[in-house]
C-alpha cells in the first residue's frame, strides 16, 4: 500500500514538477480546513497547478490510482466543502489566476478560477464596468469557488446569484477530460446548458478552471440608508415599495435588533438614539445624489412605515453601515455557529420567531441573532451556546433545519452543502431529486474521486432509474 502511494506521488511530481506538488513537511497548514474550522487533517499532497493541462494530468493520475481530490480556492466557505482527509489530494487553484480578457464591446470578462474576486472587481472597474458578484469575503475568495458554490452575496436583489452572471465555463472531469464551453453570447440556445452542471456542484462533478462573466455598466452613483422599523411586516411593505419606487435598488438587508445591537457595540458606534426591533440597509445605485432616496424615505416616514432613517453622507459612513451588517464582532464570539437558509420573504418573520423558540426550549441562555439578504429571502442565523462539542453542534443543526423543513425552506441559500449540511439535504430536496443527482455524479465521476462524501448523502439510496421503476410498480399494484 505504501509502495503504491509512493508510486502515485512520484508520478504526480514527474507530471507537474516538484514545485507544484507539496508533500510531507511542505504541506501548508491552511489546507486543513475552510473557514468553518471543521477540518483537521493535512492532505496526502497539496497540488498547485499553473495550467489547465496540469490540472487535467493531475486528475487523470488521481482517477487511475483512485485517489480522492478536494478542490481548494480561497477557503472562505463555511460548510466544510474544501476539507481534505489524510488520504486525499488537495488541488489548489491559487497558482492558476489572472484576467485573460475584458471584452468592452460585449461587456464580458474571461477569468481564471484562482483569481481573487476583489482583483476581478477592480479590473472590471478600471475598464468602466461592474462585476455583479460581490461578497463580504471579496478580498480572499476566488472566482472558481464562487462559481462552484453558486455564491450569492449582497447584490442578488438586482444582479442575481453567481449562476445568473456566468456566460461560459471550462471544467476538467475526473478522468482529465477538458470540457470547454467558453460561451461569450448572452443568447445561445444550442442544446443542454452544460455549464449549469458545474455551477453549484462544489467540486463533486468537475474542477472549474476558467469562466466568462457577464459585466454590467458601472453605476454613476450610490446612495445608502440605514432605516429603523417597528415590525417585520413593515419591513416587507418597505421592500415592496422600494422595489417599485426606487430606480436601481441594489441591496435590501435586514438585521433583527439582537444582531444590530451586538454588531454596533462591536464596531464601537451608536447610530440611532433608541433601539428598533428591525434595522434595514437600503442601497440605490445609478443615482447622482441621495435626493431620490431621501424623498422616498421622507414619504414612508410620514406614512408611519419607518421609524427612523440615516442616509450616508460619505463613503466612510456608507462603509460604517455595511461594517455593522458584515458583523466582524461575531468572529470573536466563542462557539459561534452560522446558518445560511432561505425562506419565502413573507414568512421570514414567523420563521425567526419559531426558530428562536425551538432553540431556546433546549438552550435557554443562547445568543441567537438573525440578519440577511431580505431582498432575496436569504436569512443568516448566528447561534452561540459557548464552547460546544460535536453532539451539541449536531443538536443545534437538527433543531434549526427541522424548523426550515417545516417552513418548506432551503437549508442552504448561498454557502453550499459541503460536509456539514450533507445529512440534512433531504430536508430540502426530494428522494427523486437526490437519486437523479447521484445518477449525474456516477456518470461524470464513476469512481467518486471528486470531493467524495460532500454534498450528497450516502449513496445507499436507490438510483434514479430504480426509483422510477419502483414508483411504476407501486402504481400498477394500486
Amino acid at each position: 500500500m505504501i509502495a503504491e502511494r509512493d508510486d502515485f506521488l512520484h508520478a504526480l511530481i514527474l507530471s507537474l514538477g516538484e514545485s507544484a506538488v507539496l508533500i510531507g513537511d511542505r504541506l501548508p497548514e491552511k489546507s486543513r480546513s475552510d473557514a468553518s474550522l471543521s477540518g483537521h487533517d493535512l492532505p496526502l499532497a497539496y497540488l498547485r497547478p499553473v495550467s489547465v493541462e496540469q490540472i487535467s494530468s493531475a486528475l487523470q493520475l488521481c482517477n487511475e490510482h483512485r485517489v480522492a481530490v478536494v478542490v481548494q480556492g480561497g477557503m472562505t466557505g463555511l460548510a466544510g466543502g474544501a476539507n481534505p482527509d489524510r488520504e486525499s489530494v488537495a488541488l489548489s487553484l491559487e497558482s492558476f489566476s489572472g484576467i485573460e480578457e475584458i471584452d468592452t464591446d460585449a461587456g464580458t470578462m474571461t477569468v481564471r478560477a484562482g483569481t481573487v474576486l476583489e482583483t476581478a472587481q477592480k479590473a472590471a472597474e478600471n475598464a468602466g464596468f461592474l462585476l455583479p458578484i460581490d461578497l463580504g469575503s471579496r478580498g480572499s475568495c476566488q472566482i472558481g469557488g464562487n462559481i462552484a458554490t453558486n455564491a450569492g452575496g449582497i447584490r442578488v436583489i438586482r444582479h442575481g446569484v453567481t449562476r445568473d452572471n456566468i456566460l461560459g465555463l471550462e471544467a476538467v472531469l475526473a478522468n482529465g477530460t477538458v470540457i470547454s464551453s467558453m460561451n461569450r453570447l448572452r443568447k445561445n440556445n444550442t442544446g443542454y446548458d452544460l455549464k449549469q452542471l458545474f455551477i453549484g456542484s462544489e467540486g463533486t462533478l468537475g474542477v472549474i478552471t476558467r469562466a466568462v462573466i457577464r459585466l454590467q455598466p458601472l453605476p454613476s452613483g450610490k446612495a445608502t440608508a440605514l432605516v429603523g422599523l417597528s415590525s417585520y411586516e413593515h419591513a416587507v411593505t418597505l421592500l415592496r415599495r422600494a422595489q417599485a419606487g426606487l430606480v436601481g435598488l441594489s441591496a435590501f438587508e435586514i438585521m433583527w435588533d439582537s444582531y444590530f445591537s451586538f454588531s454596533s457595540k462591536g464596531e464601537g458606534v451608536t447610530l440611532f438614539d433608541r433601539d428598533h426591533p428591525f434595522v434595514a440597509i437600503l442601497e440605490q445605485s445609478e443615482t447622482p445624489s441621495s435626493d431620490d432616496l431621501e424623498a422616498f424615505l421622507g414619504t414612508t416616514f410620514e406614512e408611519g412605515l419607518i421609524a427612523d432613517a440615516l442616509i450616508a453622507q460619505s463613503q466612510k459612513e456608507s462603509r460604517q453601515f455595511w461594517a455593522i451588517r458584515e458583523g466582524a464582532a461575531y468572529d470573536r464570539m466563542p462557539g459561534i455557529i452560522n446558518f445560511d437558509i432561505s425562506i419565502a420573504v413573507g414568512q421570514l418573520g414567523s420563521f425567526a420567531k419559531a426558530c428562536e423558540a425551538a432553540l431556546r426550549e433546549r438552550y435557554r441562555d443562547a445568543h441567537i441573532a438573525f440578519f440577511g439578504h431580505m431582498g432575496d429571502s436569504n436569512l443568516h442565523i448566528a447561534v452561540s451556546v459557548g464552547p460546544a462539542d460535536d453532539a451539541t453542534l449536531h443538536a443545534i443543526d437538527a433543531i434549526t433545519y427541522g424548523v426550515v423543513r417545516r417552513f418548506e425552506g432551503s437549508i442552504s441559500a448561498e454557502h453550499g452543502i459541503g460536509l456539514l449540511k450533507r445529512d440534512f439535504l433531504g430536508h430540502s430536496r426530494s428522494p427523486e431529486e437526490l437519486a437523479l443527482m447521484w445518477s449525474v455524479k456516477k456518470a461524470l465521476d464513476p469512481h467518486s474521486i471528486l470531493n467524495p462524501g460532500k454534498v450528497l448523502p450516502p449513496s445507499d439510496a436507490p438510483t434514479f432509474s430504480s426509483f422510477v421503476r419502483f414508483k411504476e410498480r407501486v402504481k400498477r399494484i394500486t
